[in-house]
C-alpha cells in the first residue's frame, strides 16, 4: 500500500500515512469480517416450490389466430394477434418433446407469440383428475440476456483489459454477496439495516481494492466512501423517521410486511444505504485518483491548491451525477407518474403520496450523502499527497548547484529527461 502502482503518476506515501490509514482500515475490515460470519444465513429451510406448479421451456412450432370474442360495452377489446391457439413443443419434463395445443394469452397488455418462438410454460397438475395441463405464460428470454451478458463482458474486457476484468470480478463479488447474504440474511429475520451495512462495507472493502489494486488512493477512496456511507445511513435513518415513512409503498412491501413480517422501515433504509454505495464509489474513486494524478503532474501544489483544485473536478462530477440519479428515478417511476398524471391530482397530493415521498428521501438524502463524499475524499487524498517521505519528495528549484531546474544547460536537462 506504500505506492499507487495502479497509476502512471502515482505518488508514494510517507510510512506514516500508510501506518495511519491500517490503523483505521485493519479494525474496520476486522469486525466486517466478524459481522458477515455471524449474520451469514445458515439452516435456512429452503422454500418449497408452489404445489402442483412446475415452469417448464417450449418451442411454439404453429399459430392459429382466430377472431377475438366479442367484448361487452366499454370493456378493452383484445389485441387480433393474441387470439387463437398455438402448437407448443415442450422442452423439458415428463412431457419432453411432446406437442401440444394450447390456448394464446389474451387480455390487456397480453404479449404476441409467433411460430419458432421460445416460451416458458407453466405445467398445473389437477387435484380432481391427475392429469397435467400447461398454459403459455411468457416469452424465454435466458438466450437473449446471455447474449448481451456476454456483449458487456467482452466491451469491458476490450476497453478496460485487465483493469476492466477485475471490474468484472468485482460485479460477481456483488452479486454473490447479495444473493447469498443480504438477501437470505433478510428473508431469515435478521434486522435489515444491519445487514445491509455489514453487507455494504464487504462489498466497498473487496470491490474497489480488487478494481484499483492495493494502493493508498484506493484506501483513501475507501475511507472516503466508509465516511459518506455513515452520513448517509444517519442521515436517512432521521429523514425517515422525521417523513414518517412506514417502508409499504406497494404491493410487494405489502406482502413482505403480511406474509413474512419483516421490517419494512428498515428494509427501506437498506435498501437506500446498498443504493448510495453504487454511487459513492464512482465519486469517491474519481476524486481519489484526480488528487493523485494532480500531486504527481505538479509536485509543487501543496495541500490547500490540490484541494481546491480536486473540488473543482468534484463539484463538477457532482452536478452530473445529481442530474444522472433524478432522471433514473423518474425513469423508473414514469409508469406510475402517467397514472398520476391521468388521474388529474394535485401536485402537492401526488409529492406526499407514500411512493413519490419515499423516492424524494431516498433522492435528497443520497445525494447529500454525495456531496459530502466529494470534500471528504479530496480532503484525505490531498492530505496523503503532500505528506511524502523526505527522500520521495521532489527536487526544488536550487538544489542543483544553486540553479533552478529550468536553467539547467539544454543537454543536462535532455540527459535528465531521458533517465
Amino acid at each position: 500500500m506504500g505506492g499507487d502502482h495502479g497509476h502512471g503518476a502515482a505518488l508514494p506515501g510517507s510510512r506514516r500515512a500508510v501506518v495511519a490509514t491500517l490503523a483505521v482500515l485493519v479494525p474496520v475490515a476486522v469486525v466486517t469480517l466478524a459481522m458477515l460470519v455471524w449474520l451469514w444465513p445458515s439452516g435456512q429451510p429452503a422454500r418449497e416450490p408452489t404445489a402442483g406448479v412446475e415452469r417448464l421451456t417450449g418451442t411454439i412450432t404453429a399459430v392459429l389466430l382466430e377472431p377475438c370474442p366479442e367484448q361487452s360495452e366499454g370493456a378493452p377489446r383484445s389485441d387480433p394477434a393474441t387470439c387463437g391457439d398455438a402448437t407448443v413443443k415442450v422442452g423439458g419434463g415428463p412431457d419432453l418433446g411432446r406437442e401440444l395445443t394450447l390456448r394464446l394469452p389474451t387480455g390487456p397488455g397480453a404479449q404476441r407469440f409467433a411460430a419458432g418462438d421460445d416460451v416458458v410454460l407453466i405445467r398445473v397438475q389437477d387435484g380432481e383428475s391427475g392429469e397435467p395441463g400447461y398454459q403459455i405464460s411468457d416469452h424465454d428470454r435466458s438466450t437473449p440476456l446471455w447474449l448481451f451478458g456476454l456483449a458487456f463482458a467482452l466491451a469491458v474486457i476490450a476497453f478496460g483489459r485487465w483493469r476492466g476484468l477485475t471490474a468484472l470480478a468485482g460485479l460477481a463479488i456483488t452479486f454473490v454477496l447479495l444473493l447469498t447474504f443480504v438477501i437470505p440474511g433478510i428473508l431469515g429475520g435478521e434486522p435489515p439495516m444491519l445487514v445491509a451495512i455489514v453487507g455494504a462495507a464487504a462489498i466497498m472493502l473487496t470491490v474497489l481494492y480488487l478494481t484499483h489494486g492495493f494502493t493508498l488512493t484506493t484506501s483513501m477512496a475507501v475511507l472516503g466512501t466508509l465516511a459518506s456511507l455513515t452520513l448517509t445511513g444517519l442521515l436517512s435513518y432521521a429523514a425517515i423517521g422525521f417523513a414518517r415513512l412506514s417502508g409499504i409503498s406497494d404491493d410487494s412491501s405489502f406482502t413482505l410486511d403480511l406474509s413474512l413480517s419483516i421490517d419494512t422501515q428498515g428494509l427501506l433504509l437498506a435498501s437506500i444505504i446498498i443504493g448510495a454505495l453504487g454511487v459513492l464509489d464512482d465519486v469517491t474513486v474519481t476524486q481519489a485518483v484526480t488528487v493523485t494524478e494532480l500531486a504527481a503532474a505538479n509536485p509543487s501544489y501543496r495541500f490547500r491548491r490540490l484541494y481546491r483544485a480536486g473540488s473543482r473536478v468534484g463539484r463538477a462530477h457532482i452536478a452530473s451525477v445529481i442530474n444522472t440519479i433524478i432522471l433514473a428515478y423518474a425513469g423508473a417511476s414514469l409508469p406510475l407518474l402517467l397514472l398520476f398524471s391521468v388521474g388529474d391530482q394535485p401536485l402537492g397530493e401526488v409529492l406526499t403520496t407514500p411512493v413519490i415521498a419515499q423516492e424524494i428521501v431516498r433522492s435528497v438524502v443520497g445525494t447529500l450523502g454525495l456531496i459530502s463524499a466529494v470534500p471528504i475524499t479530496t480532503a484525505l487524498a490531498a492530505l496523503v499527497a503532500t505528506r511524502r517521505d523526505p527522500e520521495d519528495a521532489p527536487r526544488r528549484p536550487g538544489a542543483h548547484g544553486g540553479q533552478p531546474a529550468s536553467a539547467l544547460p539544454p543537454t543536462r536537462s535532455l540527459r535528465r529527461a531521458r533517465s
